[in-house]
């Protein structure tokens, strides 16, 4: 079988919007559903959705459900990093933004994801770059929550550091991920992901917001469906057949492409506006991306 060649085809780039759409609509969807539900049931539904669908994929595929107790222990991690505490994070967020600022804020996830992979991983060596790529990141997010965030209190700012610290998240759950499940089927990885994030926040949230009742309205339920069926079961499979087709420096680049989606979706049918200073500051982010990507100004391919 010939090797992929890692190249950003006509293919590549239709998974890629795709997914940024998916992953975008995300954001529109949980603020549809913010409406009936409190965050954490949010993200309840969100995982215990997607579990079925991905357990029909994977049996169909014919994936072995793995038995090693480290593995499920490695799943047992990225549930808590990649599920229920970014998730639950940004859903409580975005009770206080708009849900396009929550995505802007959240495309960090990839310099957060270099500079701890940096300090933890001996094969991803923390370099200038990278903490250039973080420091630009950082200065792109003190524009966006303005001088407020250090003269006084602002809700909306702890919703802003809320999002940060579900970015923070991801980035330990890439590590996590690279350490515990290295060389494991990833659509099995995925749906040992949400099925132990669906253990973990079950309990949670009955104790926080009681029994989850099924009695919600149509665009509650659709909304609930498009995070799973879309943000989550679709997003899951396009990303790995993008980073198997592409390489995980071109999936990267999504970061960059949920912003518009979940900006036009929030504009287009809530009404949400962003302000100049969050505009700038996705620019200043975009390019603390591309100095931390290291294509655009380090000449790599």
């Amino acid at each position: 079988m010939p090797k992929p060649s890692l190249q950003m085809d006509r293919t590549a780039w239709i998974m890629l919007i795709a997914l940024a759409a998916v992953w975008g609509g995300s954001f529109f969807f949980a603020e549809v559903a913010l409406d009936e539900l409190p965050p954490l049931t949010i993200t309840l539904h969100r995982v215990v959705w997607t579990i079925p669908i991905l357990a029909v994929i994977v049996v169909m595929k014919r994936i072995p459900v793995p038995r090693n107790p480290r593995v499920w222990l490695g799943y047992l991690g990225m549930g808590a990093l990649n599920n229920a505490i970014p998730f639950s994070l940004i859903f409580w967020g975005q009770t206080q933004i708009e849900s396009g600022l929550a995505s802007i804020l959240n495309g960090t996830t990839a310099m957060f994801g270099a500079v701890v992979a940096g300090v933890l991983l001996a094969d991803e060596p923390l370099t200038g770059r990278k903490i250039g790529g973080a420091v630009l990141g950082l200065i792109g997010v003190g524009v966006i929550m303005g001088p407020e965030a250090v003269s006084g209190f602002n809700p909306a700012n702890l919703a802003q550091l809320a999002i940060m610290g579900a970015a923070l998240s991801y980035a330990f759950a890439s590590v996590w991920g690279r350490v515990m499940l290295a060389g494991k089927p990833p659509l099995m990885n995925a749906l040992g992901m949400v099925t132990a994030s669906a253990l973990i926040t079950a309990p949670i949230v009955w104790m926080v917001d009681g029994p989850p009742t099924l009695s919600l309205t149509a665009v509650t339920w659709g909304s609930l469906m498009g995070l799973a069926v879309l943000s989550t079961a679709l997003a899951y499979v396009l990303y790995f057949a993008i980073l198997v087709r592409a390489g995980a420096a071109n999936l990267m680049l999504v970061t960059l492409l949920i912003p518009p989606f979940a900006i036009g979706l929030g504009a287009l049918f809530l009404g949400e506006r962003i302000g100049p200073e969050a505009w700038v500051g996705f620019g200043i982010i975009a390019i603390g991306f591309a100095v931390n990507d290291g294509r655009v100004f380090g000449g790599k391919r």
